[in-house]
């Protein structure tokens, strides 16, 4: 597989985990749907812990299966990012994983991570802040570039059906 399509993908990770958190109102952060489910600090520090096991494949040792949490959520935002810069760095710098290829790579954790970018989106919706629509296809996405500070959506859709009352208006 061609890593500057993995080094993609985790651009694409980046982008759409900032887009489903930018502006949140204050009560996302430990929102809970019930049934025990994840609030969304706790599923973004799942998103490290599961990137974090991705990266042992190439550096060898261990990484917590429940990181102890931060003090703040844009510290959680901070660590997760500097987790995929790190399996980033790794893919540039043509890192050979120990028993995981690069299609079990892309189809295990990395798979796994973007189905939790999902989960925040919804959460977010359910929180009673829905995230606006865009087409991805248009999204500035740019191999390495993998910080928090991502880039506001570059194709909108101008009509957004499900938008709350107030975002109507």
């Amino acid at each position: 597989m061609d890593r500057t399509l993995l080094r993609h993908f985790l651009a694409a990770i980046a982008y759409r985990t900032q887009k489903a958190l930018r502006g949140a109102p204050a009560h996302y952060t430990d929102f809970s749907a019930g049934q025990q489910l994840r609030t969304p600090v706790e599923i973004l520090r799942h998103m490290t812990s599961v990137l974090g096991y991705a990266r042992t494949f190439f550096v060898g040792g261990t990484y917590p299966f429940r990181p102890d949490p931060l003090p703040t959520f844009a510290d959680e935002q901070e660590r997760f990012h500097e987790m995929l810069g790190a399996l980033d760095a790794l893919l540039e710098q043509g890192a050979i994983a120990n028993e995981l290829t690069d299609d079990q790579l892309l189809q295990g954790p990395l798979a796994d991570v973007m189905t939790h970018v999902g989960q925040l989106a919804l959460l977010r919706r359910l929180a009673g802040a829905p995230i606006p629509p865009e087409n991805f296809i248009h999204a500035t996405v740019r191999v390495g570039h993998l910080g928090s500070a991502q880039a506001d959506p570059a194709a909108p859709d101008a009509v957004w059906h499900e938008a709350p009352p107030s975002a109507n208006d």
